[in-house]
């Protein structure tokens, strides 16, 4: 049944993608991805659609299927398998966190698989287990660009809701020298989401670091604060 299945939404989304969106979307991205081109609300009620004939099955059966999915390293297929995961959220279990941390090391190598994995399954993981959190700072020292930006997006949807903010700046600091764009980008989302409700703390954090944080990621920190507190982090030093 499980090879079945995962053949049967293949062949949907190859019924449902079109040239035009798979270039369109390649835009978005500057390395090649894996894309049948196929639009993501159209891939989302997929895989709604399918998740209500699995539903019964046991969560491992269904992670095997999510993992059955990402093999194939179309993004696609990994929205269908993430999607899958996070509707599992209310029976995770601490030894979960082993298949994600799994996932993410050997399946994610696109902001799109990264972002929509880490801010919703594994971000409700890190809420509900919150030890894991040390797991994470672990992997900003990860060489795998896609390891160290997942340390970030994890902790967004916390960080939106006030969440863990002695967490997410230690993070913000382990990534703040990081070279690579998509991490500059994900740490400053971080820092701009924990801004929500803890603006003066992020700023004051943004202030002490302005000189030796990369300018991505300061653009991002600041994006939802006051024009003044925007104009101050911006001044370069004489």
């Amino acid at each position: 049944m499980c090879e079945d299945l995962v053949s049967l939404i293949r062949a949907e989304l190859l019924q449902n993608a079109d040239d035009e969106t798979r270039e369109s979307a390649q835009r978005f991205f500057r390395e090649p991805v894996r894309l049948y081109g196929v639009r993501t609300p159209v891939v989302r009620e997929i895989a709604r659609r399918h998740f209500r004939v699995i539903r019964h099955m046991r969560k491992r059966e269904i992670f095997e299927l999510c993992e059955d999915l990402l093999e194939t390293d179309y993004t696609e297929d990994a929205i269908v398998a993430f999607d899958w995961a996070y509707s599992l959220r209310r029976s995770y279990e601490p030894p979960d966190f082993q298949v994600f941390e799994r996932w993410v090391t050997a399946y994610i190598n696109n902001w799109v698989k990264c972002d929509t994995f880490c801010n919703h399954s594994l971000g409700t993981f890190v809420e509900m287990y919150p030890a894991y959190i040390q797991n994470l700072k672990s992997w900003s020292a990860s060489e795998n660009r896609w390891v160290r930006r997942a340390a970030a997006a994890t902790m967004i949807l916390p960080a939106r809701r006030g969440l863990f903010l002695s967490d997410v700046l230690e993070i913000a600091d382990m990534l703040l020298r990081d070279a690579d764009d998509m991490v500059q980008k994900g740490c400053g989302w971080l820092l701009k989401e924990a801004s929500r409700c803890h603006q003066q703390e992020v700023f004051n954090y943004v202030m002490s670091r302005k000189n030796e944080m990369p300018r991505t990621t300061l653009r991002y920190a600041i994006e939802k604060m006051p024009p003044d507190m925007r104009r101050l982090a911006m001044e370069r030093p004489r």
